[in-house]
């Protein structure tokens, strides 16, 4: 079995196009996009199509997408954390839903997957609002491990579309390989990570990966075309997709 997810209510044309096609989203909680009318509605495409709602909360930066490195104090980063999940968890209890689970967008994903005091208190953060939210964070990260140490239900995520470093960290979207733009070399990457728990890196050396959800981004001018082919790549292999 494997979940798909895909990041919601960004601006993306695709939204509800996509949630046909996964099992899980994660919706964009206003910080670094999004507002409460797309929250709501991002929530009622969910609901409508059976998909696991989760909040996507960001560090505080609509400007650069939440794109942007911060070092902010971890009590801080606490504070943002519940009070995002809180405003989505209204919406969605509000619409006759549940609020599944919690993945952390941009900046603040990759920053916590690294650093371990911005994980604790992200961990903390969603521990607080919710203890039986899952953590969905980078496979094998600080960010898993902190989950793991707030006694979460954590989620190992790796990337359709992304080049990994030795470290088992994403290249940085700064840097020139950091997509993987051919559409086979994709598929290719993506059963590969989850039929063999094997990633190639960008140096050319094979390391572990863990793979218990597979992020499925909906911009771009092929994204749903590429997302309906690994949906299709997985189900001719037998391999269940749903939210777990």
């Amino acid at each position: 079995m494997i979940d798909l997810n895909a990041d919601l209510g960004e601006g993306s044309p695709n939204d509800q196009a996509l949630l046909q096609l996964v099992s899980s989203a994660n919706i964009a909680c206003g910080f670094h996009a999004g507002d409460a009318d797309s929250m709501r509605q991002s929530i009622k495409w969910a609901l409508r199509y059976g998909v696991a709602i989760g909040a996507h909360p960001s560090f505080p930066d609509r400007e650069n997408f939440g794109r942007s490195a911060m070092a902010l104090p971890p009590e801080t980063v606490y504070a943002q954390i519940v009070y995002q999940l809180g405003a989505l968890a209204a919406l969605i209890r509000a619409e006759g839903g549940r609020m599944v689970h919690v993945k952390p967008h941009g900046m603040l994903y990759n920053q916590s997957a690294r650093d371990s005091l911005l994980a604790d208190a992200v961990a903390r953060g969603i521990k607080a609002v919710d203890p039986a939210l899952r953590l969905i964070g980078l496979a094998d990260s600080e960010l898993t491990k902190a989950g793991e140490r707030q006694g979460l239900t954590v989620r190992h995520e790796v990337f359709a579309d992304r080049n990994y470093r030795r470290d088992g960290t994403l290249v940085p979207r700064g840097e020139t390989d950091a997509l993987i733009e051919d559409e086979e070399q994709s598929l290719a990457h993506t059963l590969t990570m989850v039929q063999n728990g094997q990633v190639q890196t960008r140096e050319g050396e094979w390391i572990t990966v863990r793979a218990d959800t597979v992020c499925l981004h909906g911009d771009g001018v092929h994204a749903l075309a590429f997302a309906r082919r690994i949906r299709a790549a997985l189900e001719q292999r037998g391999i269940v997709i749903a939210a777990g």
